[in-house]
This record gives C-alpha cells, sequence and structure tokens, in this order.
C-alpha cells in the first residue's frame, strides 16, 4: 500500500483530458505508470464525501490497519450503524476495501488533493 490517490475538483472535461493524455502517452511507448483519480464535480461534493468523520475513520484505519467495522466504530468511539454507513460509501468510492478476512482497510497511502478554479 504505497500508492497515492489523487483527489481533484474539475469538469468532467477535465477527466477527458487526462485520458486523452494518457493515451497519446501510451501510444507507441511503454504504458505510463497507473494513475488513481477521484474526480468531483465541485468543492462541496468532495466535502460532502470526504466528511471530518469519514476523514477520522481513514487516519485510524492507516494508522491501525485493517480491522472489522465494529473494532474500528468502537476505536472511533461511533455508533457502529453510522460508520457502517461511512464504510460503505467509502468501499464504493474506492477509498477502502476488504481483505480476504473480511476485515476493512485503507486502499492508499496518502490522498493529494487539486483544487481547480
Amino acid at each position: 500500500m504505497s500508492r497515492t490517490l489523487y483527489a481533484r475538483v474539475g469538469s468532467p472535461a477535465d477527466a477527458l483530458d487526462r485520458f486523452e493524455a494518457a493515451w497519446h502517452l501510451a501510444t507507441g511507448r511503454k504504458a505510463p505508470a497507473p494513475l488513481a483519480v477521484l474526480s468531483f464535480a465541485d468543492l462541496p461534493l468532495l466535502l460532502k464525501t470526504l466528511t471530518p468523520a469519514r476523514w477520522e475513520l481513514l487516519r485510524k484505519l492507516g494508522r491501525e490497519g485493517p480491522m472489522t467495522i465494529y473494532s474500528l466504530a468502537q476505536s472511533l468511539e461511533r455508533d457502529y450503524k453510522n460508520v457502517h454507513t461511512d464504510v460503505a460509501r467509502l468501499v464504493e468510492i474506492g477509498l477502502i476495501d476488504k481483505t480476504e478476512k473480511n476485515e476493512i482497510r485503507v486502499a492508499y497511502q496518502s490522498i493529494r488533493a487539486e483544487l481547480k478554479f
């Protein structure tokens, strides 16, 4: 888990530009290193998705390693149902994944944000 996720705020056209650049780079040459990008249409959507509670959840998993949702809820001193809801959303967007032991873990070592006007 040494990968970095790039969270970006920008229009769908920005994503198409990145795809086109990667396509041209890969054509006829060695394939570029994979780049993980999570795009948000605007800053309010990013902040709605990565709330302070979800950010603390990610930080806890990053520091302590894989654990069950129940253990995570206990260590965060939060309601299990709310943690489960947050985990489900973070799994859906790819920030958390599940291990073979049915534990959860962060999928990236770091997140870098880019906000365009």
